[in-house]
């Protein structure tokens, strides 16, 4: 048997991949993040097979779940919202599989900035203005930062941020971002991107929290900063269609 970590994506259930739902297909066990993990995602399970809504359980007890499944020779779906290497809390969870000798593989998903970028019909990276997207989150309840791994820091580079987990830390986000990238600066947040009902606020570090604030904005919610928000027009044409740009495709 095998425990197979996946990806579901953002949210919407066509988002997760082809590889990701035939593994639910074929399992005999589901988990899956159901606070973030719609029940549609998992409906295409075999007939009978039951799924585990794990937000309300610890860790340990995802781990029992998982090794009673491993001693009858079940395979297990384990699925996780967006992709499991961003903020999955997937790495505890393969420790413990690693010391009970349990197999597992990793399926990748559709992360929340990518699918907001979409919805949002924007290119994050433009020539000449960003090159570089950070994706970050701000210590609340969670556990804390790494030493230099702040906001300011990474405005510094100029790379557009996408902020995770954070939106009831708004307040710290536009303290700590507003001296580097001024108050004009763009910022866009996204609320359960994907699902019915998602929704966006287009703003600046000046006005966005009130925008957020009367929106009523408090969790599921992804917040992208940086200049290159401002949209595509004052960008320049990339040099990979340009007309005299050759290559190894391109004859010139």
């Amino acid at each position: 048997m095998t425990v197979h970590f996946i990806g579901a994506g953002p949210g919407a259930p066509d988002l997760i991949t082809v590889r990701g739902l035939d593994l639910i297909r074929k399992a005999d066990l589901v988990l899956y993040a159901g606070s973030l993990v719609p029940e549609a995602v998992v409906a295409a399970r075999r007939p009978g097979v039951a799924a585990i809504d794990t937000a309300p359980l610890h860790l340990d007890e995802i781990v029992a779940e998982i090794a009673q499944a491993h001693a009858k020779g079940w395979h297990v779906a384990r699925v996780h919202s967006g992709d499991p290497s961003l903020y999955g809390a997937i790495a505890e969870q393969i420790r413990r599989l690693d010391a009970l000798g349990i197999p597992y593989d990793v399926t990748p998903g559709v992360s929340a900035y990518a699918a907001m970028a979409a919805a949002l019909n924007r290119e994050l990276t433009l020539p000449e203005i960003v090159q570089s997207v950070v994706l970050t989150r701000t210590a609340t309840r969670a556990s804390a930062m790494p030493p230099g791994e702040d906001l300011a820091a990474f405005a510094r580079t100029g790379a557009t941020l996408a902020i995770h987990l954070s939106i009831n830390n708004l307040a710290n986000i536009v303290r700590e971002l507003e001296p580097v990238l001024g108050a004009t600066c763009p910022v866009v947040v996204g609320y359960r991107i994907s699902w019915p009902d998602q929704a966006f606020l287009s703003g600046t570090l000046g006005d966005i929290r009130a925008k957020v604030k009367a929106a009523g904005f408090t969790r599921t919610a992804l917040i992208l900063v940086g200049r290159g928000l401002a949209g595509g027009d004052a960008a320049p044409d990339s040099r990979l269609y340009a007309a005299g740009h050759t290559h190894v495709l391109r004859k010139k």
